[in-house]
């Protein structure tokens, strides 16, 4: 951990906690062990704040992968997990929640520090959502049946229908909410009976580690909960194609969504696609516009702008368009830029260089195809991958 990264938890006290799970040597988490990549690579974890070396994190190859996916399948073909009744899984999935909400102010620091969101954001959305996921998912368990019918056929039958689970499920998981996205895909596959194999963003991976010490401490049997950090285009793209895993879920970009649900349909698997999409925000001339114009920032700036459904487009009825713009730069003034850390931070730094870079070339489009830039649109000097609100007119 580089010393700057050192003095900006100090300065804003992180937890004993928090400092401890930073500063061990991190390892994926395959069949209830701790482990290295096979082949020994690891990738450091930059801090988005102060752009320093935060640790580092195991590059998982397709070896690594063929494991986890073992182990998920054994659970599910034969062992503990399989065994177990729809009410214990319930139980466990309570138990795991519990831990979750017990240690929800080190996982907000870790989500903030790893991904660079506001800390207060982070616990209010990210763990919040979390727990609750996993609790509207724990109560499915007990309550997914089939059905008899009676067929319309020459003789006497007797027909019924049965859910059962589906098996391995590999889940591919975004950077902008990793625990809470992952909340999403292991919840519905627990409750269910399934095993998974999680592929975290190789950006934010650490919160899975974390995550993956209180699957543990729930009971939850070694191999149904398997973490393999890496690269997408490795690990990811090897989960889209291997035969040992039964389902794909991915959340992500479109364009490598198509990349990954064309594979997983050539095998033949089940598959959920949430891809980027925005839709615009309209303004009818009846609005309240303050409440309108804080409604619309929050929206677009939450997160840092880094929302797959942030209304980041509005249409304004022209009556109230220029009362309108006003309110919207009044509003967005207000919104303290900071790092994540900083308790009062709504709008942090952008999640790595590249993040910030693709940010500052779109702006730059704008300006090209004729918009009118009214506020912001310029990176922030100094550490970090900070750049301005923007909002363009016209």
């Amino acid at each position: 951990m580089d010393m700057t990264v050192k003095q900006y938890l100090q300065t804003f006290g992180v937890s004993e906690a928090t400092h401890r799970f930073l500063t061990k040597h991190q390892k994926m988490f395959i069949a209830g062990e701790w482990v290295e990549a096979s082949d020994g690579q690891t990738s450091d974890v930059i801090e988005p704040s102060t752009e320093c070396v935060l640790t580092r994190i195991p590059m998982g190859t397709t070896a690594d992968l063929d494991r986890a996916v073992q182990a998920a399948r054994a659970q599910f073909d034969g062992g503990a997990w399989r065994q177990l009744k729809p009410l214990e899984r319930e139980r466990l999935m309570h138990r795991l929640a519990d831990l979750i909400e017990e240690n929800a102010d080190e996982l907000a620091e870790i989500e903030s520090i790893d991904m660079g969101k506001s800390v207060s954001g982070a616990r209010a959305v990210d763990l919040q959502g979390t727990v609750d996921t996993l609790r509207y998912f724990a109560g499915w368990a007990t309550k997914i049946h089939g059905r008899t019918v009676e067929p319309s056929l020459p003789g006497n039958y007797l027909a019924y229908t049965r859910k059962e689970p589906i098996g391995v499920v590999g889940a591919i998981v975004p950077w902008n909410f990793p625990l809470q996205t992952m909340a999403w895909k292991l919840g519905a596959a627990l409750a269910t009976g399934c095993t998974v194999v999680v592929k975290p963003a190789e950006l934010t991976s650490l919160s899975a580690l974390r995550f993956a010490e209180l699957v543990q401490q729930a009971g939850i049997p070694d191999g149904v909960v398997n973490i393999v950090t890496g690269r997408g285009n490795v690990v990811g793209a090897a989960m889209a194609t291997h035969p040992g895993i039964d389902k794909l879920t991915f959340t992500g970009s479109t364009p490598v969504g198509r990349t990954v649900g064309q594979a997983a349909l050539d095998d033949m698997k089940r598959l959920t696609l949430e891809l980027g999409g925005k839709s615009p925000v309209i303004v009818l001339a009846d609005a309240d516009v303050p409440a309108a114009a804080q409604a619309i920032a929050n929206g677009v700036f939450f997160n840092s702008g880094q929302v797959c459904d942030a209304g980041t487009r509005a249409y304004v009825h022209r009556s109230i368009y220029d009362s309108f713009l006003s309110e919207l730069i009044a509003y967005t003034r207000t919104l303290k830029m900071a790092p994540g850390l900083d308790p009062d931070c709504f709008i942090s730094p952008l999640v790595s260089a590249l993040q910030k870079q693709r940010v500052l070339d779109y702006i730059e489009i704008g300006k090209r195809e004729g918009a009118e830039l009214v506020y912001g649109g310029q990176p922030v000097q100094g550490p970090g991958y900070f750049v301005e609100p923007t909002i363009f007119a016209h």
